[in-house]
């Protein structure tokens, strides 16, 4: 009986149907009520008492269809342990196929960039794949690695963080390193891992079965089991062999990067990579470091010959931020067409990029760094044969500027649903499940928006970003200060150095004097 008295909750939505239901029974019983009790009905009469009845019937089949279309809302809901905002209606029950028959999600790339996404995508569907970068061959191995003999997983493990029902648990298990004992400075995600590959013997096999075993949502899968290196040629013929090393070699060098490529060049993508591919619904592509983590994926063997063949929904993420070292004065359009001009067109159907406002004071940190916000040039994008959504996916994450999982999850689920509604889909319940949690996390995303600090007016500059027309004094008035500051330290530096330059000057003198003096002694 409490189950029952929960429907009428405001919350729940569907006592305006209930009511609409209520309406039509009436209006319908009146239509024929007066059939019964009249003798003689003029024509007029009748087409009244014709039109109340079927007004009654259409508000009956109306509130039944809503009902109906509310309550699946609700069963979806109250099983959905990732909702952010639950309905309380505990006595509902639903079958768990929505999700698993969800749109299949493929998401390619490494470092935070790529965990943001997934972060987004968890909430929407089961299907995701994590097509990861394991490109750390040649760097710094830590204790555990050189003891359990393992690859680099630390991307593959974060990645497993991200589609985990709870984060920071499974960050503290999968990360912890032991102090003591035989596993000291082991890290239990690699002895996990590898265990499972030994297990299975497999280590793709191993990772996807962690998706059961750990109780994650979706599965990460690395684009490559060979070892490879990124490398990378700048437009001065300059080559380099390290990942790690690419931006202070281009910093040091004064050269942009002409050219990412593998070594070896001929690297075998990992089973069920091109598989989850050809399947997927949407293939997202980003954000992340363009050279070390974006296109390095793409090059691999298959890779984006399948992305191109595939029909799904070819998204690319672009980023907040130009890297320094790698994409420094990089626009939108630069961003697209370095993919392009690595892997061929036809592997962005999209580009989903930020329009948000952020305070100048939050890039100030960047700025000093040699970072700053990507000039937004849509106009030249546009000339690549790519789709440009606008969206707002920027946040202020304590001090760092960073793409909001839940606005990037519904710009793509949002392109998934207009597709369904194309094919007139609006009453599968897979549309019915997505549809209403897009509108849901608008609302959600629209409440916490920041408020940012209105500025004079100012006249417009072509070719800059909404933002830097917006904040172009601020950002100017930061500039001039950061940079008085820096001619200050750069002034008390000069002094000091020539100051030191007199003093060895006098120092050296006062030498050649003595060594002089000495030598007319002797003669």
């Amino acid at each position: 009986m409490k189950g029952f008295f929960k429907w009428f909750k405001s919350s729940t939505k569907v006592k305006r149907w209930m009511f609409l239901i209520l309406i039509g029974i009436v209006l319908a019983c009146y239509g024929m009520a007066r059939i019964l009790v009249s003798e003689e009905l003029e024509f007029t009469e009748l087409a009244q008492i014709i039109a109340t009845f079927v007004v009654g019937f259409v508000c009956i089949i109306l509130g039944i269809i809503y009902i109906q279309k509310r309550t699946l809302e609700l069963l979806v809901q109250e099983t959905d342990s990732r909702n952010i905002e639950k309905d309380d209606v505990k006595s509902l029950i639903f079958n768990k196929k929505v999700y698993n028959q969800g749109p299949k999600v493929v998401v390619i790339g490494g470092g935070s960039g790529l965990n943001t996404v997934l972060k987004g995508l968890k909430h929407y569907t089961d299907n995701i794949t994590a097509i990861v970068t394991i490109s750390d061959y040649g760097a710094a191995i830590s204790n555990s690695r050189k003891v359990l003999e393992t690859k680099p997983l630390e991307d593959i493990i974060d990645s497993m963080v991200a589609l985990s029902g709870n984060e920071e648990v499974m960050k503290a298990i999968l990360k912890h390193e032991f102090s003591r004992g035989r596993l000291k400075d082991l890290c239990f995600g690699d002895i996990y891992l590898l265990g499972m590959q030994e297990v299975f013997g497999d280590f793709s096999k191993s990772i996807e079965q962690a998706k059961d075993v750990l109780n994650i949502t979706g599965k990460v899968l690395p684009v490559t089991l060979d070892e490879m290196t990124i490398c990378a040629e700048l437009d001065d013929g300059t080559v380099i062999e390290s990942r790690e090393k690419i931006p202070e070699v281009v910093n040091s060098k004064v050269s942009k990067i002409n050219r990412i490529y593998l070594s070896p060049s001929n690297c075998r993508p990992a089973a069920g990579v091109l598989e989850a591919i050809a399947e997927a619904d949407a293939i997202v592509i980003g954000p992340g470091s363009l050279y070390t983590n974006v296109i390095p994926n793409l090059l691999v063997k298959g890779v984006s010959k399948a992305i191109k063949e595939s029909k799904a929904f070819k998204i690319y993420i672009s980023n907040i931020m130009t890297e320094p070292g790698q994409t420094d004065n990089y626009t939108l359009s630069d961003h697209i067409r370095a993919i392009v001009d690595h892997v061929g067109r036809g592997v962005i159907d999209y580009c989903i990029y930020d329009t948000g406002e952020i305070v100048p004071e939050f890039i100030r940190r960047y700025n000093l760094e040699g970072a700053d916000l990507i000039e937004q040039d849509p106009k030249i994008a546009k000339t690549e044969d790519i789709y440009l959504i606008q969206r707002n996916l920027s946040y202020i994450d304590g001090e760092y500027i960073r793409h909001n999982p839940d606005a990037i999850a519904t710009a793509i689920i949002q392109l998934i649903c207009e597709d369904m509604k194309f094919r007139d889909k609006q009453n599968d319940a897979q549309y019915v499940m997505l549809n209403d949690r897009v509108k849901k996390t608008k609302k959600s995303l629209k409440a916490n928006k920041q408020e940012v600090p209105k500025t004079k007016k100012h006249v417009a500059q072509r070719g800059k970003s909404k933002f830097a027309n917006k904040y172009h004094e601020r950002i100017l008035s930061i500039k001039e200060s950061d940079g008085k500051v820096r001619s200050g330290s750069s002034r008390r530096a000069n002094r000091r150095e020539e100051e030191k330059a007199k003093k060895a000057s006098k120092n050296k003198k006062e030498k050649k004097e003595k060594k002089q003096k000495a030598e007319k002694a002797k003669k």
